[in-house]
C-alpha cells in the first residue's frame, strides 16, 4: 500500500471526529441513498444505487469509533480489513475479521459492524455488475469438477440465509488486487477508472480460485458420495461403477442408486461430465488435436463427445479453442450470466 494513501486513510474524517467525541453513530448517508419501498418490506435500511452515480465501483473507508447499524443493500460488497480487526454480524452470524481478511457479501445480505478503534482500517468496495454474484462464482468454479459441483449444490440448499464468504489473510493475490483498487481510487490519475474495473475482474478470478466449499456434518451417504466423486475426479479416464463397487464392497446397483440420489445425476452422467471438463481444459490450454483429446479423457465415440460437449458448455470444442486464442466465433457466444 502506498504510504500517502495509507496516511490519508488513517487520518480522521469529519464524521469520525464526531463519532470519536460522542461514541454515537453519525449518519453520513443522504435520504436519497435509501430505497424506501424495500426498507419498509425488509424492516431494515436498504441502500440503493446512489453510490454509483459517478463510478462503476465505489470505494470508501468505514468510519471508526461508533457501531454501524444493521442494514442491507441492492449491490455487491466486499469488506477488506486493511489493518487491525473488526467484528460484524452478518445474517445473524458473528464474523471476526483480522488484517488481510476479506468478507464478500451477496446482494441482500444484512449486516452491522461493531465500533472500530483508531488503528482499525476497514475498506468497503461496492459494485453492481450484474454478471457478478456468489452464484456466478459458484457457476464458474463448478466447471472445475463434478465433486465441486455436488458440494456447491448441497451448500445452495443450506446457505439461503448465509450469502457471504470469508477469505482469510493468507491469500496474497487477493490483497494485491484490492490494494491496487484502493490506491487508484484514493489517488486518482489518468485511466484510474479503467484500471479499477480491470483489477476487479482480476480480483473476481482470484476469489473464484480461492473459494473451496465444504459440507458441514455430512451424512454417511454424503460421505460415500464425496468419496465416489473424488474417485471420478482422480481416475475419470478408465473408471467404472463396477470398479467402485468392488473397491467399497457394495452391490453395484445399490451403489449406483445411492450415487444418483445424493448427487442428482447418474454415475455415467457424472463420469462423462468430468471427462468433458478435463477435455475442455486441454482444448483451451494445449494444441493437441481434439480427436486425441477425446481418447485421452476416456471417450472413444467422437460424435458422442461433440454432442455432450455442446450440451454442457454451450460451445463446440472448436469455438472454445478459438476463444482461447483471442477471438470468438461469430456464430456463437455464451449467454450472459446474471444474478439469481
Amino acid at each position: 500500500m502506498e504510504l500517502t494513501v495509507l496516511k490519508q486513510l488513517e487520518s480522521l474524517t469529519d464524521i469520525e471526529k464526531q463519532q470519536k467525541e460522542h461514541q454515537i453513530f453519525s449518519d453520513d448517508i443522504p435520504p436519497t441513498a435509501i430505497d424506501l419501498q424495500d426498507t419498509k418490506e425488509f424492516n431494515v435500511p436498504v441502500l440503493n444505487n446512489y453510490f454509483f452515480r459517478n463510478h462503476a465501483i465505489y470505494v470508501s473507508k468505514h468510519n471508526r469509533f461508533a457501531p454501524y447499524p444493521l442494514h442491507t443493500h441492492q449491490f455487491f460488497e466486499m469488506n477488506y480489513m486493511l489493518q487491525g480487526n473488526a467484528n460484524e454480524t452478518v445474517n445473524g452470524d458473528r464474523v471476526h475479521l483480522s488484517q488481510g481478511d476479506v468478507l464478500l457479501l451477496d446482494i441482500g445480505s444484512e449486516h452491522s459492524i461493531d465500533s472500530l478503534g483508531e488503528k482499525d482500517i476497514l475498506i468497503n468496495v461496492l459494485f453492481r455488475d450484474r454478471n457478478i454474484s456468489l452464484d456466478f462464482l459458484n457457476q464458474i468454479q463448478s466447471q472445475q469438477s463434478v465433486l465441486y459441483n455436488f458440494m456447491i449444490n448441497h451448500l445452495r440448499e443450506k446457505k439461503t440465509e448465509k450469502r457471504y464468504i470469508i477469505f482469510r489473510s493468507g491469500m496474497h493475490d487477493i490483497r494485491t488486487s484490492l490494494e491496487r483498487i484502493i490506491e487508484e481510487y484514493f489517488r486518482p490519475r489518468a485511466f484510474s477508472d479503467t484500471i479499477i474495473q480491470a483489477e476487479l475482474t482480476v480480483l473476481i478470478a482470484e476469489l473464484i480460485r480461492g473459494h473451496e466449499p465444504t459440507i458441514e456434518d455430512p451424512s454417511p451417504a454424503q460421505k460415500l458420495a464425496v468419496k465416489l466423486l473424488n474417485d471420478i475426479h482422480e481416475h475419470y479416464r478408465d473408471l467404472s461403477l463396477e470398479d467402485l463397487a468392488n473397491k467399497y464392497a457394495y452391490n453395484k446397483n445399490y451403489l449406483g442408486n445411492l450415487f444418483s440420489k445424493e448427487v442428482g445425476k447418474t454415475f455415467s452422467e457424472a463420469l462423462t461430465e468430468e471427462r468433458l471438463i478435463n477435455a475442455r481444459r486441454l482444448i483451451q490450454n494445449t494444441k493437441k488435436p481434439i480427436s486425441e483429446i477425446c481418447l485421452e479423457v476416456g471417450i472413444s465415440n467422437k460424435s458422442f463427445f461433440y454432442h455432450k460437449y455442446h450440451d454442457l458448455f454451450g460451445n463446440t470444442p472448436k469455438d472454445d479453442r478459438k476463444h482461447t486464442n483471442g477471438y470468438i466465433s461469430p456464430s456463437r457466444t455464451n449467454p450472459p450470466l446474471t444474478i439469481l
